[in-house]
């Protein structure tokens, strides 16, 4: 049996890039980015890309390297916050922009992975996202006419992965991941853990094999945390 187990990001990513493909990226902020697999990107120079994910990096990390390198064309996000090369790209019109809600961005991936080719939302009626899509009236109220996204290849990171691909993700690292795993032509995972096949209990796997075709075992495992504040205790509460 052919595995699905690669021996690196590059080798993983190696023969099936090319230049103009659409990449779904998981990730929330800093959490759940597929930090190997980006860099593999970078370094195997593929470019023209459209990215589908929550946002771009942040400075210095995730798809940031691959926006500086000059490596993407246009981004599909929900959110550009604090990346100051994100924003200046798309103000000198370097960089095309396709700016969704954060749910209905989510819902138009799980529509690719489910064969749903459009669906209705009252998100984003009477604003600029809802220019040049279809409005239809339901019970007396307007939606938005939402359509799939699909891509080339999805990049996922995983908590833990078996052979067969079936897939645990931990806490908020969950986050886009699964979904995008699902509405891809190619989907390759990086995981912290590679288990025995078996060992995953069926009942805590959240994205089953069926969706995933390669496998390697991170390389980059960063963890970072976006801002950390903090302040001086108030001295009234010092006997608390």
């Amino acid at each position: 049996m052919t595995t699905k187990i690669f021996a690196s990001p590059a080798e993983a990513l190696a023969d099936i890039c090319f230049d103009g493909m659409t990449i779904m990226s998981g990730g929330f902020g800093l959490s759940g980015n597929p930090e190997s697999l980006i860099a593999a990107l970078r370094d195997i120079g593929v470019g023209n890309l459209t990215v589908i994910s929550n946002n771009c990096g942040a400075d210095n990390f995730g798809l940031w390297t691959l926006l500086n390198n000059g490596q993407i064309k246009k981004m599909i996000s929900s959110y550009v916050g604090e990346n100051k090369l994100f924003e200046r790209l798309y103000l000198e019109g370097k960089l095309e922009l396709e700016l969704n809600p954060q749910g209905t961005l989510a819902e138009r991936i799980r529509a690719g992975g489910a064969g749903i080719s459009a669906f209705l939302t009252r998100t984003g009626v009477g604003t600029v996202v809802a220019e040049g899509k279809r409005i239809e009236r339901v019970d007396g109220e307007d939606y938005v006419t939402e359509t799939w996204l699909r891509a080339d290849l999805a990049i996922v990171k995983a908590w833990r992965a078996d052979p067969a691909g079936n897939l645990m993700f931990r806490k908020t690292a969950r986050n886009f991941n699964p979904v995008m795993a699902t509405a891809a032509r190619v989907t390759v995972v990086e995981a912290e853990e590679l288990v025995d096949e078996g060992s995953l209990d069926p009942d805590f796997i959240h994205t089953p094999g069926l969706h995933v075709d390669r496998i390697v075992l991170s390389t980059v495992n960063e963890k970072r945390i976006e801002h950390r504040t903090t302040r001086q205790r108030d001295p009234s509460f010092a006997g608390a």
